[in-house]
């Protein structure tokens, strides 16, 4: 579990800060609610420099991850290498979420942050979203963070194929509150928590999805 401060407010933040360095808050929240149990197998679908997974490789957990950038892996496995020396170098690869290597119902919770949005356009997305819900064992968690239109619908321009311009004048892929409805229900799964969706600086949408895979 995190560790109390022990110090005064900004010396605490600092201890705080290296035990989980640039975490995404929202993934932070599932951990603090227990959703990540003991011994659970962690995959990072899109994990970059592994900003979310710090805290996880300290804790000894079993963290894998997949990212297209080759230079993602290189970062992130050097992170594994200073937190937990004995983890495998080769839990962390150079591939696309859609070709994910990682075996059927393998691992217990699946992270995706802020990667699903950047799909090219519907068939990709599905492929992405297909890939994540294969490799998730019954009863494991799902968590998605990714761009949409709730809140917002009006100041976005479509594009075509599920793409819009933002009005920060860059493009994604976007869900909005029914595409992400229907996905739960045509995967199989449950809700955990309400659609969250932060709008920013009203120039986009963040939305939180969390899913249970439900047991068999």
């Amino acid at each position: 579990m995190l560790q109390p401060p022990v110090h005064g407010v900004a010396i605490a933040a600092m201890d705080l800060r290296a035990q989980v360095g640039d975490i995404d808050i929202y993934w932070l929240d599932q951990l603090l609610r227990g959703r990540v149990p003991d011994g659970a197998r962690v995959l990072d679908a899109g994990c970059g420099g592994g900003r979310n997974l710090r805290w996880l490789l300290a804790a000894g957990y079993d963290v894998c991850g997949v990212d297209a950038d080759p230079r993602a892996i290189v970062e992130v496995r050097r992170l594994a290498a200073a937190l937990a020396p004995a983890h495998p170098e080769d839990a962390f690869r150079v591939e696309r979420i859609e070709d994910m290597s990682v075996a059927d119902a393998s691992v217990n919770v699946v992270i995706c942050s802020a990667v699903l949005h950047f799909a090219r356009g519907h068939a990709q997305f599905e492929a992405m979203l297909a890939s994540l819900w294969r490799v998730l064992r019954p009863g494991g968690v799902l968590f998605c963070r990714l761009a949409s239109s709730i809140g917002m619908a009006d100041r976005m321009r479509e594009l075509g194929d599920g793409r819009f311009r933002l009005p920060d004048g860059t493009e994604r892929y976007l869900v909005d509150e029914a595409r992400l409805r229907d996905a739960t229900a045509r995967l199989g799964g449950r809700l955990l928590d309400p659609l969250k969706t932060t709008i920013v600086a009203d120039q986009r949408c963040m939305t939180t999805w969390v899913l249970a895979k439900e047991k068999v």
